[in-house]
Formats: structure tokens, C-alpha cells, sequence
């Protein structure tokens, strides 16, 4: 018998995340970069925007917050890494493309708990749903080589 207030997992509940709840997660903190970018409010006001016009039931929202405060801070650092990669001036590079190859470069970098190929599998179809008709291409492509550098262990040919 359970006490009140009791937070252990029920048995047959897990307590990991669904990959659908990180998944909507990633989605939403992309959305979040996105705005950013345009408005350059505080990370933490569009945090808070999203946690109220949002239904958050089935969000990790964790890895959300984690996701867009990580991105935030570390975005000067992010940027050069993709930056080798890009086959034009990162300010060229469109806005929804920009946020989801930082947020793939942020997961592969400091992340190592989801596996390189989730986190391209991820990017790609973001961008597939978000981006322009070829977004995908390039989202592939530079989380691909990104993988490359940040996860030479994991990528490596067995």
C-alpha cells in the first residue's frame, strides 16, 4: 500500500520518458529557437510562453527545458562547430534549418545518452515537417558529419 505523496513508479509504469514525449519535446524547443531568433525575447519568457500555450501531457518536458536552455547558452559554441560543415554563410542558413541543426548539434554534443543516429533520424524529420522541400538534405548532411567529429567512438565502422 502506497502512502499519499508517494512518487515511486506503479508497477508495469516505467518512469523513462516515451521517445513520442521526447520527440513532441524537441519539436516544441525547436519552435522555441525558432522564435527566438525572430523576437530575441529572454529564453525564459518563451520557455514560459510555450509551458502555458502548450499542452505539456505527453512532453518530456525536462529534455524540453533542457533542449532550449542548453541550445541557448551554448549556441555561440554550437555555431562553430556547424560551421565547418555548411555549404553557405551560417547567416543564410534558414531560420528553421538553423534551429534544428543546432538543437542536433547540442544533442550529439552534450547528449551522449540519445544514440547519433536518433538524433539525425530526428533532425530529419523536423525538418521534413517544418523546413523547406530540400531541408532535410542539408539537415542530414551536416548532423551527418557533425556525428562524425563529436561522436568518432559511436560512428566509427565496426
Amino acid at each position: 500500500m502506497s502512502e499519499a505523496g508517494d512518487t515511486s513508479p506503479q508497477p508495469g509504469k516505467t518512469s523513462q520518458p516515451k521517445a513520442g514525449d521526447r520527440r513532441r519535446a524537441r519539436a516544441l524547443a525547436m519552435q522555441g529557437l525558432y522564435q527566438r531568433h525572430f523576437s530575441k525575447s529572454p529564453i525564459s519568457d518563451i520557455e514560459a510562453e510555450f509551458m502555458v500555450d502548450n499542452d505539456m501531457s505527453k512532453v518530456d518536458i525536462m529534455y524540453f527545458r533542457d533542449l532550449l536552455r542548453g541550445v541557448h547558452r551554448e549556441q555561440a559554441e554550437l555555431d562553430k562547430l556547424i560551421e565547418p560543415f555548411l555549404d553557405r554563410p551560417l547567416k543564410e542558413v534558414d531560420p528553421v534549418e538553423l534551429a534544428i541543426v543546432r538543437l542536433g548539434a547540442y544533442e550529439l554534443k552534450c547528449r551522449i545518452d540519445v544514440p547519433y543516429k536518433v538524433v539525425i533520424n530526428e533532425g530529419i524529420e523536423m525538418a521534413k515537417r517544418f523546413g523547406g522541400t530540400e531541408g532535410h538534405k542539408f539537415v542530414n548532411s551536416v548532423l551527418d558529419k557533425l556525428s562524425r567529429r563529436l561522436r568518432l567512438a559511436e560512428t566509427r565502422p565496426r
